[in-house]
């Protein structure tokens, strides 16, 4: 499946910025916000034995993959949270069968990392982020 495939819209009645910051500043700072949330469903996840790998689709505009769990209009953040499995993602074919044993390898410890595919219209990344963040001396 393609990137375009997943996001078939151009992004949610957004208006171009005059000034270009990189979207991942506000990731970041949204990731931090819903860290209890998306760590919360990841447990549900795991404990419902829908999926030991569940992995988070983070967006600013409409794909088609997972289920939203946050949505940016309502809560006012810069970001959408979908909540997915690593099946769903095989079976959509964004991770490939040839590359399932290196992704689960690679994959980490869902009680402590959030696993977040990036969508941004350049394309998208697997990002690992830390439910704690370390506090900066």
């Amino acid at each position: 499946m393609d990137i375009e495939e997943l996001m078939p819209q151009s992004p949610e009645g957004e208006k171009p910025e005059a000034s270009k910051q990189s979207p991942l500043v506000g990731l970041e700072k949204d990731l931090t916000l819903y860290a209890d949330s998306i760590k919360e469903v990841a447990v549900e996840i795991m404990v419902e034995g829908i999926s030991a790998t569940p992995i988070f689709i983070a967006h600013q505009h409409v794909v088609n993959i997972g289920e939203v769990i946050l949505d940016r209009k309502e809560l006012n953040t810069d970001w959408t949270i979908q909540a997915s499995t690593f099946e769903e993602f095989v079976e959509k074919g964004i991770i490939q069968q040839d590359k399932k044993a290196l992704f689960l390898k690679n994959y980490k410890k869902p009680e402590d990392y959030m696993c977040v595919f990036v969508v941004v219209p350049e394309g998208a990344n697997f990002v690992y982020y830390p439910y704690q963040r370390k506090k900066k001396a």
